[in-house]
């Protein structure tokens, strides 16, 4: 599987909250990051915890984001950046 997304790019996490096992947290859905590396490709957790495959397998990404942009209140300073690991199907292409 060929990643969509390089490091560097930057990338929207998908909003919403679908029913089931999500593996992506609540706070960073709707944010705008960075791809910091590509961790590889890995079977599906969503659909592991079902029982099931997980195939096909997910690119997995580690992308980082400004807190400040994920905690509006955030008082920390401006530089401060917490990293996510993501799957490529909660990712989108950023404006």
């Amino acid at each position: 599987m060929t990643p969509r997304f390089t490091v560097g790019a930057q990338v929207n996490v998908r909003p919403g909250n679908p029913p089931g096992h999500i593996r992506t947290p609540f706070y960073i859905r709707g944010k705008c990051g960075t791809v910091e590396r590509i961790c590889g490709e890995f079977r599906n957790p969503e659909e592991l915890a079902y029982g099931r495959s997980g195939e096909p397998k997910q690119v997995l990404y580690r992308v980082r984001f400004n807190q400040k942009d994920v905690w509006p209140d955030y008082r920390g300073p401006a530089k401060d950046t917490i990293d996510v690991e993501l799957y490529e199907h909660w990712l989108e292409p950023a404006p």
